[in-house]
């Protein structure tokens, strides 16, 4: 329940937001973001700056928030200060990390949980958050939770969650303009609706903006499995190859797959195991790959 109040909060938020922000470009620029223009044709520039707006909007105020969002969803309690060795050790390991990948020293937490996961989110390479959960403090020996955390600082570090939130914006955008656009087109030229738009309209752009909306899925998980192959390689770096291979040989040994909300799991170390069209749609590429990418890497 509480994972679904927060999610209908975020989205209320971005929506409000989003419509001061349109209602502002119109006022301030003089720009028609209306998808008509006077004649009754498709107003192809105000569709696009819309779409835009729409898309990209959505995307950073969402990273914006990932932080808030993450402690809440998670019940991560940031140390403040060390209770005790382990969240000293966890302290230090991160501050050590940061200073070797070149960032500013990220909130370090722990939520409770029976996986084994950890994920970090933020704004920028020096406004993080890196946690772990209570499960993999238990599971794993310090040397695999060190080359977790180097996995994930490489993730700060490389500036994942901005990429990521840039393509999501991108193929967001192109979603909602095309999507509006077939349905203009089907509307007008099938159905030929004179004024306005008919049911046809908003019938055909609600199913091709879940058809596009799937297909550039593919693309934002595509770009998700590539760069957790590049923070492997990190995690190598800043821990040793044979501790961020014992790591991933850890999460494999795991009786179930680690489980992060579905607006986290991109942003932790471990992912779930697909076949086939299900691969498509995977955040992480199969450790198995994972561990035979590292052990073949050379840096």
């Amino acid at each position: 329940m509480k994972r679904i109040f927060l999610f209908l909060l975020t989205n209320i938020a971005i929506l409000v937001v989003l419509s001061i922000t349109i209602s502002i470009i119109e006022a301030m620029f003089g720009v028609n973001l209306n998808q008509l223009d006077a004649a009754g044709g498709l107003n192809m520039q105000g569709l696009l700056i819309l779409a835009a707006i729409m898309g990209f909007g959505g995307s950073f105020i969402s990273l914006a928030m990932s932080k808030w969002m993450a402690k809440r969803m998670t019940g991560a309690t940031v140390i403040e200060s060390p209770r005790n060795s382990t969240e000293q050790w966890l302290v230090e390991t991160v501050r050590r990390q940061a200073k070797q990948a070149g960032i500013g020293m990220p909130e370090v937490a722990v939520y409770d949980a029976p996986d084994i996961n950890a994920f970090a989110t933020g704004m920028s390479r020096n406004n993080a958050l890196v946690a772990v959960s209570t499960g993999l403090l238990s599971a794993m020996d310090k040397d695999e939770a060190e080359a977790v955390l180097g996995h994930e600082i490489t993730h700060v570090a490389n500036g994942d969650m901005v990429t990521l939130t840039l393509i999501q914006g991108v193929v967001n955008t192109f979603v909602i303009f095309f999507s509006r656009v077939i349905g203009h087109l089907v509307d007008k030229v099938v159905f030929k609706t004179e004024r306005g738009y008919g049911p046809a309209f908003y019938i055909t752009s609600i199913f091709a903006q879940i058809v596009l909306g799937i297909l550039a899925s593919m693309i934002v998980m595509w770009f998700s499995r590539q760069r957790e192959f590049r923070a492997d390689r990190g995690g190598a770096k800043l821990a040793s190859r044979e501790k961020m291979v014992a790591a991933l040989e850890a999460l494999k040994r795991a009786h179930e797959p680690a489980q992060l909300p579905d607006q986290m799991a991109a942003f932790g170390i471990s992912g779930g195991i697909g076949h086939g069209l299900k691969r498509l749609f995977m955040s992480h590429p199969p450790l198995e790959e994972r561990i035979a990418a590292l052990k073949a890497s050379q840096f």
